[in-house]
């Protein structure tokens, strides 16, 4: 299908296989420093049942993040994650200024395939850390956070576990970006909770969080949590480490 939102002062960029992503040109860019912000939301089959809700939690913690104090500083990508796309991955726009976003463009989620994990966490990941040190090496000052948001454990992916492990380790030595937090957030997983949990722990991401079930109720509090904890990662920048009030849960 057609992009919804037109990638102009776009630019692609290549990372290992054949996975892509877009980001602003960084000529275009108004600010010295950003933090980089990745939502990457499961499309696979399961969530067919609360595909609505979890469009409005994405179009929420986007939207929300435009009253940070430090929204100007924010630059964001979004990302759906089914095997039914190429590399697992379907960039719905790349990192640009929130001011050049308009959350109600967003499309639905349309669930279909399997779950491939690794493909979303390889994807958000390393396309931060490419373009993290593309700002870096035109001195800019950077820093990032990541949000993974699925039903499921790893079924499908094109990305191995060393490749994502990898490039985690990569974003928290503080060469390309001052900091990265990542977040593996659980929605209806009471029967693979333990399986993220271990997934989370071998990639090496920052923490795994279970926030229950899909009501609206229960998404909504994870668009709030994305909005709080983007804010205070961006409010850390400059600070030389990661921020210290990210929650423990939703």
């Amino acid at each position: 299908m057609p992009r919804l939102i037109t990638p102009e002062g776009m630019q692609n960029h290549k990372l290992g296989g054949n996975f892509t992503f877009t980001a602003k040109r960084i000529e275009h860019l108004g600010a010295t420093e950003y933090t980089l912000v990745t939502i990457a939301t499961d499309e696979s089959g399961s969530v067919s049942g609360f595909m609505d809700q979890l469009l409005a939690m994405v179009q929420e913690s986007v939207g929300s993040c435009k009253s940070s104090p430090r929204s100007d500083n924010l630059l964001v990508r979004v990302l759906y994650f089914s095997d039914k796309h190429p590399n697992g991955v379907k960039e719905i726009h790349g990192f640009k200024p929130l001011a050049e976003i308009d959350p109600a463009q967003y499309p639905m989620p349309n669930p279909g395939g399997w779950t491939p994990l690794c493909d979303a966490v390889y994807s958000a990941i390393g396309a931060m850390n490419k373009y993290g040190k593309e700002l870096y090496d035109r001195d800019y000052l950077a820093n990032g956070i990541v949000f993974i948001i699925t039903d499921g454990g790893e079924n499908a992916s094109v990305a191995t576990m060393p490749m994502v492990k990898t490039e985690l380790a990569k974003s928290v030595t503080g060469e390309i970006l001052e900091s990265m937090i990542s977040i593996l957030i659980g929605v209806n997983v009471d029967r693979c909770k333990d399986i993220l949990d271990e997934f989370s722990r071998e990639a090496g991401i920052t923490q795994f969080i279970d926030a229950g079930d899909a009501s609206a109720k229960n998404l909504a509090k994870i668009a709030n949590f994305v909005s709080r904890s983007v804010s205070s990662q961006s409010q850390s920048l400059g600070t030389g480490g990661p921020s210290q009030q990210i929650a423990a849960t939703i």
